[in-house]
C-alpha cells in the first residue's frame, strides 16, 4: 500500500509499505478520508516529538476490509469513523472514563507517548473498540468527528450553562467547530475575534452573535463591549501566549479561560495567583477526547447539527501533504482533507 511517511523533522515521503494485518481484536480500514490537523503540523516540524519513520494522520474514516478473529461487532464493508485515542482500559483514569488521560497514552497517528501508524495511507489497522459506524455519511464529513469530539470535550471542561456568554479567540477550523459546539450547548451571546475577513464572515454565518476584527479594535475592550460585559467563558483556539492572556483578560469573575489551542511545549507565561484567588477565574485545559466525546460527535454529524462541509476547503492526495503544511503555516484555507484515492 502507499503511505505518506514522516521520515525526519520536516521530511515526508510517500512509501510503498506492506498492508497491515489486523490482530484478533482489530479491524483493517481502507481510508476514505483523513483531515490534516495542527498536531500533524507540529509533529512534522518537530515541535511535538514523534518517532520516525511514522505514518501520521488521526482524523479519519473509511471502510472495514478485514476483521480480526475476535471481532463480533463489525463486518467487512462497514463504513466507520476512527477514534485515534487508544485507552488501556486498566489504569485509574480509564476506569473512571477519562480515557484521554490514560497512563499508557497511545495514539493512532497523533500525539501520544506511544504512537501507532496513522491514516495518511491507503489502509490503517485499528482496535475494533475505536471505530464508530457512520452509515451512509460521507467519509470527509465523518473525518471531522475527531476534531469535533475534542471541541465537545472542551465545552464540557468549562461547565457551561445555557445562556452563558462565550468569547472565542481565533476562527480557524477548530475555532469554528468550537463555535458550533458552544452554540449547540446553549451559549449566548457568542463573540468571535478573528483578523481574517473571510473567516470572520464565516463565523457569523455559522452562528457567532458578534464578530470582532482584532486588527481594527482591541479585543480586550471590544469583546466586553459586544457581550455586555466580560464573558463567562473565553476560549483560546490558536495556541499562543498573547492570545491566551487576551482570553483571560476578557473572562468575567467566576468564569473560565479555556486553553484549547495547542501551545508550544516550551512556552511559559506569568499569571497572578491573587487574581485567580480573588476573582475565582479558572484556567481550564482541554486535551484530546474521551470515548464518549467521540460517540457524541459522530451522532451530531449524522443528524446535521454541525456544518462540516463548509470547513473543508481542500481535497488533496497523499503526495500533497508537505505543501498542505506550507499553506497551513500561511493561514491559507481551512480544513485540508487527504483522500488517498486521488492519487489513483
Amino acid at each position: 500500500m502507499r503511505a505518506t511517511t514522516l521520515t525526519g523533522v520536516g521530511e515526508i515521503e510517500v512509501q510503498e509499505r506492506d498492508r497491515p494485518e489486523p490482530k484478533a481484536d482489530e479491524v483493517l480500514v481502507q481510508v476514505g478520508a483523513c483531515s490534516v490537523c495542527m498536531t500533524d503540523y507540529h509533529m512534522y516540524h518537530g515541535t511535538f516529538a514523534a518517532p520516525t519513520p511514522l505514518v501520521l494522520g488521526h482524523e479519519s474514516a473509511g471502510t472495514i476490509t478485514e476483521v480480526g478473529t475476535a471481532v463480533e461487532t463489525f463486518d467487512v464493508g462497514d463504513r466507520v469513523a476512527i477514534n485515534p485515542t487508544v485507552p488501556c482500559n486498566a489504569c485509574s483514569y480509564c476506569k473512571r472514563g477519562e480515557t484521554h488521560l490514560c497512563e499508557n497514552n497511545t495514539s493512532i497517528g497523533g500525539a501520544g507517548e506511544t504512537i501507532l501508524d496513522g491514516a495518511f495511507a491507503e489502509y490503517v489497522r485499528v482496535p475494533a473498540i475505536n471505530v464508530e459506524d457512520i452509515g451512509d455519511m460521507s467519509f470527509e464529513r465523518a473525518a471531522l468527528a475527531e476534531p469535533l469530539a475534542c471541541c465537545l470535550h472542551g465545552v464540557e471542561q468549562t461547565d457551561l450553562t445555557p445562556g452563558d456568554s462565550v468569547a472565542i479567540i481565533g476562527a480557524g477550523p477548530i475555532g469554528l467547530l468550537l463555535l458550533q459546539s458552544f452554540r449547540n450547548a446553549g451559549a449566548a451571546p457568542i463573540v468571535v475575534s478573528e483578523p481574517d475577513d473571510e473567516r470572520r464572515e464565516l463565523a457569523a454565518e455559522l452562528g457567532a452573535d458578534i464578530v470582532v476584527d482584532p486588527d481594527e479594535e482591541d479585543p480586550e475592550t471590544a469583546i466586553p463591549d459586544a457581550a455586555g460585559g466580560k464573558v463567562d467563558v473565553a476560549a483560546e483556539a490558536i495556541g499562543l501566549v498573547p492570545t491566551i492572556k487576551q482570553a483571560n483578560a476578557v473572562t468575567a469573575e467566576g468564569g473560565s479561560t479555556l486553553v484549547f489551542g495547542v501551545p508550544d511545549q516550551a512556552a511559559t507565561m506569568e499569571v497572578s495567583p491573587f487574581d485567580i484567588f480573588f476573582d475565582e477565574v479558572d484556567y481550564r485545559g482541554s486535551f484530546s477526547l474521551t470515548v464518549e466525546d467521540f460517540e457524541r460527535a459522530v451522532t451530531l454529524l449524522q443528524h446535521g447539527r454541525i456544518d462540516a462541509e463548509t470547513l473543508i476547503t481542500e481535497r488533496i492526495g497523499l503526495d500533497d501533504l508537505p505543501t498542505a503544511f506550507d499553506r497551513m503555516e500561511n493561514g491559507e484555507g481551512l480544513k485540508k482533507v487527504v483522500v488517498p484515492g486521488i492519487d489513483g
